[in-house]
């Protein structure tokens, strides 16, 4: 299935795995709506993408806000949500702080389905949404039982939706260690000796890179055979 000027709303598409989505997808000769809540990065992402997308400033967390949205956009073809507000804390569940552990699901769980609650309305019989997670669902530490959960409860949601939207395709990707901006808070030192150890006992001992994730959701778009399935893609790590 081409995505030759098919129209692809990537939510999330300014950093990271979701702006390497739209730069593979505008390979592709699709056609690229890039959304993310602050308005500067929507900018800047588009900027980047040398006016190839357009942007989209857009707060999931608002219902009214993410309605008129695609109301306005109209009809599209393929959503990809990869948003995430990364404010997971760690540690024990005795010490957690249950007001901050809700709000853990407000952007990458209820924004994912307030995002799919409208855009399916407007999306072609032929279309797909990839929802994202990751592996954390499938490896969880001590101290992960929140980030667990809610990776977890997003691989329910995608296959619950697989059936409810059908003909619609609904599948996520479930990324392993990935380069991204998110790891620049730790100094260049210790980063790559932290890559070098958490990845050792993988299949392929590396980090991976936003670029071969991107290939997943491309895989998903075009596979109309494909739906209510999670793809890891993890180096291998989650068979060690």
């Amino acid at each position: 299935m081409s995505l030759r000027e098919k129209l692809i709303v990537i939510i999330g598409g300014t950093s990271g795995i979701g702006f390497a989505v739209a730069e593979a997808a505008l390979r592709e000769q699709a056609k690229v709506i890039v959304a993310s809540s602050n308005p500067a990065n929507v900018d800047a992402a588009v900027t980047r993408l040398a006016g190839a997308a357009s942007g989209l400033p857009l707060d999931v967390t608002s219902e009214p806000a993410v309605e008129t949205a695609f109301a306005q956009i109209g009809a599209i073809d393929h959503l990809v949500f990869t948003a995430g507000d990364w404010k997971a804390r760690r540690g024990p569940v005795a010490e957690l702080d249950l007001e901050q552990a809700r709000a853990n699901f407000t952007v990458r769980f209820w924004g994912a389905l307030t995002v799919v609650k409208h855009a399916h309305k407007v999306m072609t019989g032929a279309g797909s949404i990839t929802l994202t997670d990751g592996m954390v669902a499938h490896r969880p530490s001590k101290g992960s039982a929140l980030s667990s959960a809610m990776a977890g409860a997003v691989e329910h949601l995608t296959r619950g939706l697989a059936v409810e939207l059908a003909p619609i395709r609904v599948n996520a990707v479930c990324p392993g260690l990935v380069r991204t901006d998110v790891w620049n808070m730790i100094p260049a030192e210790r980063r790559a000796e932290q890559f070098e150890r958490m990845t050792k006992r993988q299949p392929l001992p590396r980090i991976g890179e936003p670029s071969e994730i991107a290939e997943a959701y491309l895989y998903l778009m075009r596979g109309g055979y494909t739906t209510g399935q999670v793809l890891h893609v993890d180096g291998g790590g989650s068979v060690v």
